[in-house]
Formats: structure tokens, sequence, C-alpha cells
């Protein structure tokens, strides 16, 4: 035990050798006394007291290792030695038992020790195997004979943890002892390893990084202590077993590490056959380590710091397939992930399989590509083929008009069939599907014979239930060369082909293999044939279903090649793919430049379902943005409405038809009895540009009155009214004929409180009397029932009614922008505008009216339509076409059926309570507004100025657990919620778990 030395000694010894004066804190160490010195000029100092009983070799080991570092030219910080005042490296003292001490003086470096370091990114951990790699570099010709000891952290002397097996029990002593079982076995390759100095301990509290808390960056590795001769590969395997704690994928973690310090000292193929073994191995010495210091000293807490987490990585660490870890360290390095890829290539390139040779009981048979992808048409609505029986009865109608055809694809095809919880794997962002398939699909009919490709012995026979994913299979083993193999698995079989078939059977080429199963057989989907390459089985316990994460394709399709290098299948190419690497590139190219991409690192999306997006890769994405999915994305019931109206009739107005009517008198039907004719238009800003003419031909007058900072649509007379758009960046400021009403804002604005509804009222009508000094009268006033870009901005009370009150007696109409919040939305009631005991003269619908379909209207009093039926014949195309409105009735219909105003208002209060909960953790969520599922969430920092960059990190950061929000108000500093009505609590619930992790990080803390 290190014997404690008082502040005052410490402060004597600081001056009298080095002239220090200042606050001292004591830090952990497990072999010095480490003490922080902070000068009044707010200089820091490390100044380390070694035990009496510490060897002159160590010290002089340490004072040469650290000139040596000082001579190197090395991108990132590391300690210096200060000289005493007598240009000493060392000074001495006695301690109170009468001996000897030696003291040091280093450099301290300003910075955050990694474990203290919120979120740990990809960008971090690579940043990580930089540095260490620079710093293997920088040690490759140093010497000291010191370097030379037998040391228990050295990973080469770890079979000292042998004798202390006993130590564990349980499941900890089996983990253990697999490990180092493991760590036997790699001695003969491991002892040949190339060796060097390593700093042997770039554990989690011996890694800086900086201050910059939105990109950090690794700056500095201290504490050479541990520094020793010993196999290269170690320091790699310690970066790795502290680098990755608490992290749901280690493996996802480690490879980061091992691809940023392979950039900087090339690993060899040797070293990573080890390196899985020797992360675990590091473990193993922490925890005996931790178990021993226990007895030892049971109060020093440094020494026990890493414990839990190092069982909780171990576990995990374990149930890691090995081999699979070689190939994905492999793949890091530059390699094939697959040692034996390449010789396969090699053999694919002498052999055709013909096709027709696989199924030579197919008369005239012929191939055709099919595309069951994340954007496949085939598949169609999600729920064609979440229970497989519509895309059941399209491929057994295939079978049936086309019995000469297989339809054959699928390999590195990310499908929507995978998108299912059953695929999720957990990430260390959140979680990933596994939707890329490995193999290729042959569909045709139930019975349809399979005649083995090539010779081959079979070694897996599975001819019952249990197969859940592929069913009835067979795997056969062939020969690459004298010493390698290969596997082709043939899935989704039926049961009685397979009744004579035993492992160990050679099967011919050309011989009869198997065939299709029925239906029932495969797992309800239509019959087909599942045929992989397998280039290493790994385990049976492996089961990775035939398919793959994203971020291991490049692994897996070195494991799985390509089935169609042995058939050369032309017909597979013939399926379009998209370059996304260079789609956005395209797209600036053709489209306007005035086109914006959300988020930093733009998506590609390809899918909808519910409250959920999908991108080309299978990902799902929470959408709480996307008000326009009204009742939950592509939703089956409109989608079909529209498909059926679309196949019988789409036409104009000029001609009866009942869709109309019908729609009309069932949309009128949720307004107020003053509200009771209908103009239909195709979007949001076509209505509010219908509503302005309106109000301008009943009234005859041009002004109108709109909310600072309001949105009304994207053409020229929506534009004029939007001070969101004109007032901003390429705009060119407020027209003559608007007036902007100040935004009632009644948490920050000009007037708060209960009275700030009547003042804000008040507004409004000086603003009226401002029109009239000009001679002219005001036509109509429009505002949202909440303000959507103004910030999610709820009305306060009595300003509709105050506000309806002043236009009406000066004249004007009034105008409800509901394209946002209509529909329920707002939980409180069907319209916004009803929470405000209020009556507009014109009401105008969009966006969510359709689901998305180009669907919106306006809704008006009886007058405001006789006076604007003035003889000009009001006209639109498409506006009231048979195929929107039979979509629009089912929008109605979903949200009557499925009762989603309820759903908005139960779900709304539940989010907006537990946010104002959250808001007493974190207080820089300031305000939490709005109503049902139309909520803003203002950031505001302590100095209440907007937390601009703040919102929008949280934004981009939730985006890549998964969840997409979006960012408004006047300074950008709202994050809007405001998700299809179709969200449920699961949803909130997932919401707001992640939200309070990102408020938890380093960027939102500071």
């Amino acid at each position: 035990m290190i014997a404690k030395i008082s502040d005052r000694e410490i402060e004597r010894i600081a001056s009298a050798n080095y002239a220090l004066k200042g606050k001292i804190t004591q830090l952990p160490g497990e072999i010095d006394l480490n003490y922080k010195i902070t000068t009044a000029q707010n200089k820091s100092y490390i100044l380390k007291i070694s035990p009496p009983d510490v060897e002159n070799q160590y010290l002089d080991f340490q004072s040469k290792l650290y000139k040596y570092i000082q001579n190197k030219t090395l991108d990132f910080q590391y300690p210096m030695q200060i000289a005493n005042s007598i240009g000493k490296i060392f000074s001495f003292f006695i301690d109170e038992n009468g001996d000897q001490r030696n003291v040091r003086l280093l450099t301290w470096i300003e910075g955050r020790v990694w474990s203290k370091v919120n979120p740990i990114t990809s960008e971090l951990r690579i940043g990580l195997g930089i540095k260490c790699g620079e710093l293997t570099n920088a040690f490759q010709r140093f010497y000291h004979p010191f370097a030379q000891r037998t040391f228990d952290w050295d990973l080469a002397n770890a079979s000292w943890t042998f004798d202390f097996l006993d130590l564990f029990i349980g499941e900890e002593k089996a983990l253990i002892h697999y490990f180092q079982k493991q760590f036997e076995e790699i001695q003969p390759r491991y002892k040949q390893l190339r060796k060097s100095l390593i700093h042997n301990d770039p554990n989690d509290n011996n890694i800086l990084v900086d201050n910059d808390l939105a990109k950090p960056k690794v700056i500095a590795i201290i504490d050479y202590g541990d520094a020793v001769y010993s196999q290269v590969i170690n320091d790699l395997a310690v970066a790795i077993a502290y680098g990755i704690m608490d992290v749901n994928n280690p493996l996802e973690a480690a490879k980061e590490i091992i691809f940023g310090y392979h950039s900087k000292f090339a690993l060899k193929e040797d070293d990573l056959t080890c390196l899985y073994t020797l992360v675990a191995m590091r473990l193993v010495i922490s925890l005996t380590k931790s178990t021993l210091n226990k007895q030892l000293e049971p109060n020093n807490v440094y020494l026990q710091i890493s414990e839990k987490q190092a069982w909780e990585l171990l576990k995990k660490w374990r149930n890691i397939n090995s081999n699979f870890a070689f190939y994905s360290f492999r793949y890091c390095c530059g390699m094939e992930a697959h040692p034996n890829y390449r010789m396969f290539i090699e053999f694919s390139k002498k052999i055709k399989i013909d096709i027709k040779s696989v199924f030579k009981n197919v008369k005239n048979l012929t191939c055709e590509a099919i595309d069951l992808s994340m954007s496949s048409l085939v598949l169609g609505n999600y729920q064609d083929f979440k229970y497989s029986e519509v895309f059941n009865q399209k491929m057994t109608q295939q079978y049936s008009n086309f019995p000469e055809k297989i339809w054959v694809g699928g390999y590195g095809e990310a499908r929507p069939i995978y998108t299912s919880d059953a695929f999720i794997t957990n990430s260390n962002e959140g979680f990933e599907h596994r939707t890329i398939h490995l193999g290729i699909d042959f569909w045709a009919k139930s019975k349809t014979q399979v005649f083995s490709p090539l010779k081959g012995e079979i070694v897996v026979c599975h001819n019952n239930d249990s197969e859940k994913n592929y069913g009835p299979t067979l795997i056969l083993k062939h020969t690459l060369d004298e010493y390698q193999s290969f596997f082709t698995l043939y899935g989704h079989l039926s049961k009685e082909s397979l009744r004579n078939k035993k492992i160990g059977q050679i099967i011919e080429k050309g011989e009869l293999l198997c065939e299709f199963g029925e239906q029932k057989e495969n797992g309800n989907w239509a019959p087909h044939l599942h045929f992989q390459i397998i280039l290493d089985r790994l385990e049976e316990s492996f089961d990775f279903d035939g398919v793959s994460t994203p971020s291991n394709w490049s692994i897996f399709s070195s494991i799985c090649p390509d089935p169609n290098l042995l058939f050369k299948m032309e017909e597979i190419n013939k399926i379009e793919k998209f370059d996304w690497d260079n789609l956005k590139e395209f797209r600036k190219s053709i489209l306007g430049k005035s086109l914006s991409l959300s988020y930093d690192k733009p998506l590609k999306i390809v899918r909808g379902e519910g409250p959920y997006l999908f991108d080309n890769l299978g990902q799902r994405f929470l959408d709480t943005v996307n008000n326009v999915a009204h009742v939950g994305h592509e939703n089956s019931k409109v989608v079909l409405a529209g498909q059926k109206q679309m196949a019988v009739l789409n036409t104009n107005t000029r001609y009866l038809h009942a869709e109309i009517v019908n729609y009309a008198k069932e949309l009128l039907a949720t307004f107020p009895p003053e509200l009771s004719v209908v103009h239909f238009v195709n979007s949001g800003s076509e209505a509010n540009e219908l509503a302005l003419r309106m109000a301008k031909t009943a009234t005859n007058q041009k002004d109108i009155l709109a909310l600072d900072w309001g949105y009304h649509g994207n053409t020229q007379g929506c534009i004029d009214l939007s001070a969101y758009k004109f007032n901003r960046k390429g705009g060119s400021g407020k027209p003559e004929y608007t007036t902007l009403v100040p935004l009632p804002d009644a948490f920050k604005g000009k007037y708060r409180g209960e009275a700030a509804g009547q003042k804000y009222g008040e507004e409004v009508l000086f603003c009226l009397q401002n029109v009239e000094k000009k001679g002219r009268k005001v036509a109509a006033f429009i505002a949202e029932s909440i303000v959507s870009c103004g910030g999610q901005i709820e009305l306060p009370k009595d300003f509709l009614k105050i506000a309806y009150e002043h236009v009406r007696q000066a004249g004007g109409l009034c105008i409800a922008d509901e394209v946002q919040v209509g529909f329920g939305r707002v939980g409180k009631a069907f319209w916004g505008f009803q929470m405000h005991d209020v009556v507009p003269d014109i009401v105008t619908l969009g966006k969510p009216i359709g689901n998305g379909h180009p669907l919106a209207a306006v809704v008006c009093t009886r007058a405001v339509a006789d006076a604007f039926a003035n003889g000009m014949e009001f006209f639109n195309t498409f506006g009231g076409n048979p195929v929107s409105c039979a979509i629009g009735r089912a929008v109605l219909k979903e949200i009557q059926d499925h009762n989603l105003q309820m759903n908005a208002l139960e779900i709304g209060n539940y989010l907006k309570q537990e946010l104002k909960q959250m808001q007493i953790k974190f207080p820089i969520l300031a305000d939490v507004r709005g109503s049902g599922l139309f909520l803003g969430l203002e950031l505001l920092e302590e100095d209440l100025k907007p937390a601009t960059k703040k919102t929008n990190y949280l934004a981009n950061r939730m985006k890549v657990k998964g969840i997409l929000m979006s960012v408004d108000g006047p300074d950008n500093n709202v994050l809007k919620i405001k998700p299809p009505l179709v969200f449920d609590k699961s949803n909130a619930e997932f919401l707001l778990k992640n939200l309070q992790q990102v408020l938890k990080e380093d960027f939102m803390k500071f």
C-alpha cells in the first residue's frame, strides 16, 4: 500500500525543488503517488513520487524514454520532463519513515480522459487507433534493458493468471478459463510475432481527448510507467480492451480502432490471428488483478475502477465468433475478409454451371430477374408482404402463367422483409437491421426438382421444423484444392426430398438433390430455393439467417461470395441499380439549386410504413416530423383506395361523379355548420392562394394581415405573406400590402403572462388602424392555429377571438390556415381553430388531407363562396378528381376508425408531461409547448440566448440513433414534434429514451 504524504509536504517539495506554488489535487495511481499542481497563473503540472523500493533502473528507463519521445515528431501531445532548480530530472526527499523517495515533475496536458467523454463516436475510436499506431512507430528503435523485465501487465506473461483461476466461481470462472485455454492454444504463433517497446497501457484513463465537444479528437496518450518490451500487437489489444467498454457492439467498436491503428502501423495477418484472444486476456489480467487487490487494498477504488465494465465486455466478447472477428480484423487492414476468397474467385473463373442443368426437368427453362429490394415495386406496400399472402398470390399467379420461367435474384439485396424486429442487431448508436441477402433465390412452383450443380458431401441435413429461417436445409461440402473447401447451402426445401439424405453421403454433379418445399414448409413464403455459397460455416451456433447488416456486408460478402460467380447468369444484371454514391451530385446537376436536403449527411429514403421511413439499406428511422403522412406512411387502406379508383377513372370535375360529392359531404361534416362550401385543389399553397383570392374578391381589398414568422406556402402570393421566407436569406422583405402582426409568443415574446392574449389581440387592432391610415381596408387576417415554422407557438388564450372580432369590425375576413395543424392532430379538437372558440370565414387544408397525395381544399361560408362566384370560372384540372377524393375519404375513415384524434391527445399529453419532467434535469429545455401531436421544444442557454448550435447537434445526433427530428423557429432553436398520428406510446418512449441520452452528452451539458 502506498503511504499518504500530507499536502503540506507536497507544497514544500514543489516549492523547494521547482519553485512551484498552487492548488494541489491528488490523482489516482497504481505505483506512483501523483499530484496535480495548478498555479495562480492557471498553469498545471503533475508531480510524481515513487515508492521507496522502486528500482533505479526503472527511473532511468522512464527518464530516457521521455527524453526519447521528446525528440520525436508526433502528431499528438505527451508529457515532458521538467528539470528541478539545479537542472536535474530527479529530486529526492526523506519521508516520515526515513526512506528516500524520488520525485519527478512532468508537464500537464489539458484535456478529458477517455472514460469521461460522452459520446465516444466512431471518429473518436478511429482517432484512438491512429494515435496508438503513431506511438508504436515512434517506439520501434528505443532500447533499454529494464524494458525486458517480467511484468504482470505484459500480455506475454498472462499465464500467471492461471494460478488464480480458483478466485472465481460459476459462470465467471468458466469465462476466464475459456480464454486462458485459448491463450495457451495461440502460443506457438504468438511467440513468433514482432516485438518492440510498447506503451502497454493505453487505457481509458491514460487517453486524453480535447475539449472540442462537437467533434472531439484524441490529443494525448499519457503515463508511460508500464512500457515494456513485448509483442507489438499487445498495445493494440490493450487499446481495444479499454476503448470498447460500455458499447452495445464491441466488435464494431474494435474494428474502428484497428482501422485507425493500421493506417499508421501496418498490421500483419499473423498479428490478427492472435488479437481476439489478446483483447480478452487483457481483461482477464485486469479482473484477476482487481480480485486480488480487493483482498490486499479493499479501499483503493482506482485498482477496481474497471471491474464491472470488464466483466460485461468479456461476456460480450465471448459471444463473438472468433473466426468472424478475425475476418473482420482482416477487412479493417485492407485484406479480403476471408483468406480463401481469392482462391474461390480463381476457382469460379474455371467453371460455368448451366442453370438448365440444375433445373433440368423444367421444360423450355428461361430465367428472369426479380427485384425484391427496399425500393421494389414488385413487393408493393408493406401490408402486401408483411404476412406473405399477397406476395405469395402474385408469385403463384406467375408460376401458373409462366411454368417455364424461374425468377431469380437477391444477392446483396437489402430487403424490406427483413426490417422486422426479428432481424434487429444492437449497434453502438442504437440498432441495425440485418437486411442484406447473402444468397440467390430461385422462385418457382413447389416440387421443382434441383439437381446438384457440383459434386459434394452432405455435411448438414435438417429435415425438421427447427430450421425457422431456411425450412428443411442441405449443406454440401466441396473441394477447392488439396487443403481447402467451401460449402453450398440449399434452403426452403421439401421434407420429402430429404427423407433418404444422410450426413457423409456423396452427391455427384447432376444427381437429383432436393425439391422446392411447399409454402407451409417455408415460413409461409411462396415456394423458392435459397442458394448460398459459404467459405466458412463458422459454427453451428453462429446463425446469421442468410442476411447481413449493412455494416458487416463487406465481411459477409467475402465469407459468402456471389453465387452467380458460378452460374454467370446475365439476367440478374438487368435490374436497374441506383448509383447512390453519386446521387447527391447528380441531383445537384439537374435539379434546382434552391432545393435543400435534410441533415449534414442526407438520407437515401426509399420506403415508408406507419411512423417509420426506411433507407436504401433497410435501416429504420422513426419519423417525428412528417405531418404529411397523417395516418401513417403508405397507409395500406389509403393506397388501396387510390389504386382501385385509378384503375377505373381519373378525370377533371367538369363531369358528374359521385366521389367528389361524397367526399365533400363527409369532409364538411367535421366543420361547424357555418362552414358549408368546399373547393378542392392540389396543395396547401394552392389552398392559401385561393383563400386570398376569395378574400380579396369578397372584400374588394388587397391588404392582408399575417403573423410575423408565419409560413403559408410557396406560391408568390403565399411568400408575400410569409415572413419566414421574405425576411430571410434570399427574401426581398415585406411587400406593401402585407402587414405583420407581432408573433403572439407568450413565453418570450413582447407580451407574457395570462394577459398576453388580450395584448397581442390589441396589436391586431393597431395593425388595422395603420392600414386605414393609408386610406385602405384589410381584406383578411390569416393565421395558423398553432404557429408552425415560427417555433410551434401556441396562441395565447383569447388572442384569436379578439383578433377575429377586430378584423371583422374592420370589414375583413378571417382565414384559418389548418394545413399543418388540422385533421385531429391537436387532439383536443378536430380543427385547431376550435381550441380557440372561433369560427373562421375561410379554412385552408393541405398536406395531411391526402396523406401525401396531392390533395388540398378550401372550406368557407356560403357568403364567401357566393361573393367569389362573380362570373369568373374557378377551375382546377385535378382539384377534386375521383382518385384524390377516394384517397381523401380513406384518410378520413382511417382517422375515425382508429380514433387517431384521441391517440394524438393521449400520446401528445404523455410526451408533453414527460418532456416537462425532463426539463427539471435538463434546464436547456426551456419550454415545452403545443397540443396533441404538434409539439415544440425550445432550447435556451443559461443566459436565455437561443441554443441554436445545440439544437442542430441534437437533431443530427437523434438521426444517428434512428430518429428523425427537425429544427425550426426564428433562431433555429426549436425542435418540432409532429409525427404521423399512428405514433404510439412505444414510439414516444423510444423518442424520450434517446432524447435523454443525447441531452447527457458533453456538447449538450456545457
